[in-house]
């Protein structure tokens, strides 16, 4: 009898280790993999604005800049900025099954935008303010401005937790005020903001089409949050 126990005992530790490990997996793939994409893409975007900056060309005229005056938007665009990050990471506590999806597609944004840096060498607009992020130099500088980050970011998020109503409205009105605000502080032409929006919805659409399990693991999680 004490063998038989000890057999069974022994048989679900063996089990337990298993679905341990198997829990430890489906973790790793779920959320470090996410996380490295993205973290990845942040590395593409210092590359590319390294890249950019050595070889930035001439600025342009505009014909908003031209004619809008200049008025500081520093606190907008970036404590602004701050705030949104704070608003993700509140997110992805809340809703962890919404993590994959949400960080694979802004990775998937952000490397567009890699791309997109090393393309375009136009000097920033000459009549501009100096903001706070001029210091952090490896996410953003005077040669990384198509598209505008600050304008296609939140709006990728309003995209992302459609479904949710009151996410949806506050990132896309957020998308909207940082467009305006990079414009009024003359921080980006107006084609880095307005092309932002047709950028951001492509990518959430091949994103769809890329990350399909974790698409509709994120669709099924805000359908029963909605119920």
């Amino acid at each position: 009898m004490r063998s038989l126990k000890t057999k069974v005992r022994k048989t679900k530790t063996k089990k337990i280790k298993s679905d341990l490990s198997q829990t430890e997996v489906k973790f790793i793939s779920s959320i470090l993999i996410p996380l490295l994409f993205f973290l990845g893409s942040l590395y593409a975007n210092y590359l590319a604005i390294t890249y950019a900056t050595l070889g930035i060309g001439n600025s342009t005229t505009d014909i908003l800049l031209d004619n809008l005056p200049v008025i500081n938007t520093d606190m907008i665009f970036s404590e602004g900025a701050l705030l949104l990050v704070i608003s993700v990471i509140i997110i992805f506590f809340r809703r962890p099954k919404t993590v994959p999806f949400a960080l694979k597609s802004l990775g998937l944004l952000v490397y567009f935008r890699s791309v997109f840096i090393t393309m375009t060498h136009l000097a920033p607009y000459p009549d501009r303010i100096m903001t706070d992020l001029s210091n952090f130099s490896f996410l953003s500088a005077d040669a990384d401005l198509f598209f505008s980050g600050h304008t296609a970011v939140p709006f990728m998020l309003g995209l992302i937790y459609w479904q949710n109503k009151r996410l949806r409205l506050s990132y896309i009105i957020a998308s909207v005020v940082a467009g305006i605000a990079v414009l009024l502080g003359h921080l980006h032409y107006s084609i880095d903001v307005f092309s932002a929006y047709f950028i951001a919805y492509g990518t959430y659409i091949i994103a769809q089409r890329l990350f399909k399990k974790d698409y509709k693991r994120l669709e099924q999680s805000l359908l029963k949050e909605g119920k």
